[in-house]
This record gives C-alpha cells, structure tokens and sequence, in this order.
C-alpha cells in the first residue's frame, strides 16, 4: 500500500513538472490564439449584415431584416457570373501553369551539387515573395510601359514594332498575370518541397543506383513519392480557394479596358462595398465565398484521400 501512494505521489509529481514545464509553450501559444478569436471568430456576428438591409448609422441590431434578398440578387446579376467566371478561370490557369512551376524548381534546384550557389539560388527566388504587390505591380507596370518599359524599348529598336499597351489589350492581361503571381510566389512554394526532399532517405537513392535505376526513375519512384504528402496539402488549399482571389494583384494591374476578363469577384464587391456602399450584398457574396470554398476543400480533400491514399483529416 505504500509502495503505491509512493507510485501516485511520484506521478503527480510528474505532472505537475510537465504542466510548468509547458506553461511557456502555451503562453507563447497564446498571442496566436488571441489574434484569431478576435479577428476570425469575433467577426463572425457580422454575417448577419447579409440578411439585412444594413445600414452603419442604425448597426446591426437595428437595421432591417430582408432574408434572402442579397443573394438573390447577386445571383441573378448578370454582372456577377462574368466576375465569377474570370475567377474560376484565372485560378484555374494558375493551378495548370502556376502549381507545378515551384515543385520543378525545388526538383532541379536539389540536383545542384555547390551547396553555396543553391543557397544563393534558392534566396534570389524567394525574395519577391517579401515584395508588396504594391511595389511587384510598380515594377510590371514599369518593364510593360508602352513609352519607356524594356520590352517595347526592345521591339522598337531592334525589331522596329509599334509599342504595345499589354495592360490594355485583354489578350495579354491574363498571361501577365499569372507569370506576375508565378514570379512572386514560387520561390516561397519552393521551400516547402525543398524540406520534403531533405526529409527522403538518401539510402533509397543508393539502392536504386545499385538496382541500376537512373536519374529519372529515381525522380519518378523515389522523389516524387516522398513529395506526395506536401502536394496534396498545398493542392487542397489552392482548389478550397478556387472562387477566391488576390485583390491586390488585380486591383494594381486592372483597368476598365481589361474588365471583360479580369475583373472578378474581389475586385467586383470592392465596387459595391466602397464606391456604392451596399454591405449587405458584398456581406452575401462574400459569405456564399466561404461556403463555396469549404465545399471545394472538403471535397478536394475526400478526393486526395480516395485517390492517394493520404489527406489533410
């Protein structure tokens, strides 16, 4: 009997270190935890303003009821399926040219023997992830300018062209931008397949150079089975937010020339919001968003599972 209050009063000794020995961990836990409540779930009262007529002078609690009137009129906007579309399909061209490009480079960068110059290589790249877009549009705007930027100065001295508004003509805003987003983005997206690739062990390329396989079948059943894990988490994330999109890129590159394919769904309820001040319908397109975009991870996210055998829950 004694030797078992010896046990439990060990025990609770034992707990209690690992309770203090934690504290610090939660406390530093802490501040994260704060900013979310207060700027995720705090918010969250706020969805009523979609089911209102709202209006600020009256809040919340005192503006008009009105039910489901918001979303059946952005539903039935003409203007609101345009925007739609050119969402889906800018995100969309990004997941097929976009998604790949960062795990190409972190493949090819891994093959580099100087440990130096990949370093160098691999800061260079993510650099303009630390940019503004404020300051990336800048300097698109600048190598595009049809008066003084590089590639017009290019065709008009070299190759004897007529300048070119590349902003200007729909044709081009879409390729612009997504290599913009590509250039901005990839080297970021690169390092977390870079640490997926230090996590392989180097004894499975050993066996397979002994078996007699080469580069490429090391690549195809080694390397990118070891990624498969951090590409299905980074996919499902960018198909959830398949109807949501950067406002700052489009906003910065945009003009009312290129509206008829590059105005979408951000930049559309900027305009309702701000310049004719109509929160309720931005409130109700930006809820009908969420809901659109929890559907789409859960669904991705069934999908990598059933498929890969691997998913986020």
């Amino acid at each position: 009997m004694a030797r078992k209050n010896d046990i439990l009063i060990e025990l609770n000794e034992k707990r209690g270190f690992k309770k203090s020995r934690d504290l610090p961990i939660y406390m530093l836990l802490l501040p994260g935890m704060l900013l979310l409540f207060v700027f995720h779930y705090i918010p969250l009262f706020g969805v009523a303003i979609a089911f209102q007529n709202f209006i600020p002078f009256k809040g919340v609690l005192g503006s008009q009821w009105v039910g489901l009137k918001n979303f059946e009129y952005f539903l039935k906007d003409q203007n609101f399926w345009r925007v739609m579309k050119n969402t889906l399909e800018i995100n969309l061209l990004e997941i097929v040219f976009g998604f790949p490009f960062p795990i190409i480079f972190a493949l090819l960068l891994n093959e580099l023997w100087s440990s130096k110059f990949k370093k160098t290589v691999q800061t260079i790249s993510y650099l303009p992830h630390f940019i503004s877009w404020v300051i990336a549009a800048g300097i698109f705007r600048s190598i595009l300018s049809p008066s003084s930027g590089i590639i017009n100065v290019f065709l008009k001295n070299v190759l004897g062209m007529q300048p070119i508004h590349f902003l200007s003509i729909a044709g081009y805003f879409r390729p612009i931008l997504i290599i913009a987003g590509i250039w901005k983005g990839f080297g970021m997206n690169a390092v977390y397949y870079l640490a997926a690739l230090s996590s392989i062990d180097a004894q499975l390329y050993e066996a397979a150079k002994i078996d007699g396989a080469g580069k490429w079948r090391q690549t195809w059943h080694i390397t990118l089975p070891g990624l498969k894990n951090i590409t299905i988490v980074l996919l499902v994330l960018q198909v959830g937010s398949l109807v949501t999109i950067g406002f700052e890129r489009i906003f910065l590159l945009y003009n009312p020339l290129v509206y008829e394919v590059g105005d979408v769904i951000s930049t559309y309820t900027y305009r309702l919001g701000i310049e004719q001040v109509r929160f309720s319908l931005t409130s109700a397109i930006g809820l009908t968003q969420s809901v659109v975009n929890f559907i789409l991870v859960y669904s991705t996210n069934r999908l990598a599972k059933a498929v890969a055998g691997w998913s986020l829950w």
